[in-house]
């Protein structure tokens, strides 16, 4: 059972009054507001406040969706920049993986001790044999150095450009 039907106070019948008679619900929204219920009794002012309320919202909903989109079709690159990082450091690691099983043998031991420490076997004889230095390119002035000047400038400069016929 309802409560209605279980209450002894009688409720009063609302009945609409004779002016909203045949009157639609936007009744309220279009009729004027009157000067002391309004907000703002100068319509400049309030002309003002709403265009400033409006600027307000705008530049919000254009931080908050607009602004974004920059940075979200910034990331496709960025996801690609990433990948070929990711890539790169994968492929490295693999190597430093190789590296670190061919140490862990008894050869690998060996061939480090080798080149890091200049390890040798018993009956070895190590031989070390220094690069060569750079040969200098100042020769004094005269017969024969000036015509090997020549020929090291000739070098340098590579082919001598084809001729067109």
């Amino acid at each position: 059972m309802s409560r209605s039907k279980t209450t002894s106070i009688r409720r009063p019948k609302i009945e609409a009054p004779a002016s909203k008679s045949g009157s639609s619900r936007l009744g309220d929204i279009t009729r004027s507001i009157p000067i002391e219920k309004r907000v703002s009794r100068r319509p400049k002012f309030a002309l003002f406040a709403g265009l400033a309320a409006l600027i307000v919202v705008g530049t919000m909903a254009a931080a908050v969706f607009v602004l974004p989109i920059g940075t979200w079709q910034d990331q496709d690159v960025d996801l690609v920049q990433r990948q070929n990082q990711l890539d790169e450091l994968q492929r490295i690691n693999g190597q430093l993986a190789a590296e670190v099983n061919r140490l862990k043998t008894d050869d690998g031991v060996r061939e480090a001790a080798r080149e890091e420490i200049g390890f040798v076997i018993i009956g070895e004889k190590r031989l070390s044999v220094l690069p060569t230095p750079p040969l200098p390119s100042e020769l004094p002035d005269g017969w024969p150095y000036n015509v090997v000047s020549q020929i090291f400038a000739a070098r340098s400069a590579g082919p001598a450009p084809a001729l067109a016929d």
